[in-house]
């Protein structure tokens, strides 16, 4: 896994800091692995694994959370900011009250019926807070607004930490690693709903901001990955990074087959199509030939690029295929402009991603193909509407098809 992993970013930015970028790819993709009842095998690395970048730091502070991390501080400066084992509430809902949805009047005529109204609204939302301390949480999260007397409440009666406003991807994330429900309404809350797998409930100030932090998960289901740096240009180029090993590390749990990389498996097949070619008789033995030909195009390429002798390299290299078996791990190194046994050389591909690309390049040819000509459906009399027409225009008036201006 490592090495395969490694070969996808041997020769990017990253792989100056050696296998820092790999260890962060795999374990984000393990922690974010799910297998359900079913044998289905879950790895949604866009949404479960959350890239947070921070300038300031050395690369090395990179790190995988075994929890979440997210832009968040508490809504009041005496709530705790520090809480082991917390019991977590998720809500999508305002603990705010709820104003009318369309225009609505109120018509006061004693001195005190202001107050009564301020009374009643207050006692609503004493209400929800009550249905919320009922099961004694330390930590309420909601994707909504927050009141101040809600805030009171729940501090004063619960000694409660609130935030408020949080993302609803992020609300998901720490659903998946604090084993809570999101609720919709607090009456509706129960204590199965409370998460309690969270171990560290923490705020720290990075720089000017504060993040919240909740780690120390029981077997985490979602994570954070923090990346630090000098800059937001190398964060941004560590980024690009770290999503191309997660991309490989996903399809390679996903599918575990791996082939030879550096144009070793183009020139395998290059070599026996063409030796198909020759077993058919006729006509029918020019599309197997046409194909190798087209995949003898990768290990081309790449011997090109690392500045090697061409013809030779592609000669020595169908000579080994050409040999057997032994040669078929054979391809281009291209750090040292020759061939080389791919599997001492550490280059390999996914499975999955090679039979795509086939794929996607024979579709495409085949589409192309179907194309016989190419009909244009503008009158000449349209093509100089709105402006004036050429005078020294020497096209004919005769059809519009297939003539010098159509191509």
């Amino acid at each position: 896994m490592f090495k395969i992993v490694n070969s996808s970013i041997g020769t990017k930015f990253s792989s100056k800091w050696g296998s820092l970028i790999v260890d962060l790819a795999v374990k984000a993709v393990r922690c974010v692995y799910n297998k359900d009842e079913n044998d289905n095998i879950e790895i949604d690395v866009k949404r479960y694994a959350k890239i947070e970048k921070i300038p300031g730091g050395v690369l090395e502070d990179c790190m995988v959370l075994d929890g979440v991390m997210f832009n968040k501080d508490v809504t009041h400066p005496q709530m705790k900011r520090d809480i082991k084992n917390p019991r977590v509430i998720l809500l999508d809902c305002p603990l705010e009250y709820k104003k009318g949805e369309s225009m609505t009047n109120m018509e006061f005529t004693a001195d005190d019926d202001f107050k009564k109204a301020l009374q009643m609204e207050e006692t609503e939302v004493m209400r929800m807070c009550d249905h919320i301390l009922k099961l004694k949480p330390d930590v309420v999260i909601t994707e909504k607004g927050v009141s101040d007397i809600a805030q009171h409440f729940l501090m004063k009666n619960g000694n409660v930490s609130v935030l408020r406003r949080v993302r609803k991807t992020d609300n998901n994330r720490i659903s998946r690693v604090t084993g809570a429900t999101i609720c919709n309404r607090p009456e509706e809350l129960q204590e199965t709903d409370v998460g309690t797998d969270c171990g560290l409930f923490e705020v720290k100030k990075i720089g000017d901001d504060y993040f919240t932090f909740m780690t120390e998960c029981k077997s985490p289901k979602a994570c954070s990955i923090i990346l630090r740096g000098a800059s937001k240009d190398v964060l941004n180029e560590i980024e690009r990074n770290l999503h191309d090993a997660l991309g490989v590390a996903r399809n390679v749990i996903n599918n575990p087959r791996l082939v030879p990389g550096g144009g070793a498996l183009e020139m395998e097949l290059s070599v026996r199509l063409t030796k198909m070619a020759s077993e058919v008789e006729g006509i029918h033995q020019w599309p197997y030939k046409a194909l190798a030909s087209a995949l003898e195009v990768i290990p081309r390429t790449l011997a090109q690029n690392c500045g090697g002798d061409v013809v030779r390299m592609l000669t020595e290299l169908r000579a080994k295929h050409a040999a057997g078996d032994e040669g078929k791990f054979w391809g281009i190194d291209g750090n040292n402009a020759k061939i080389g046994n791919m599997n001492e050389v550490g280059v390999w591909d996914p499975a999955a991603v090679k039979l795509q690309t086939y794929k996607t390049a024979i579709e495409s040819a085949c589409m192309l193909l179907r194309i016989d000509d190419i009909v244009s459906g503008i009158a000449k009399d349209g093509r100089h509407a709105g402006g004036r027409k050429a005078q020294d225009s020497d096209e004919g008036e005769g059809e519009t098809f297939g003539d010098a201006r159509d191509g």
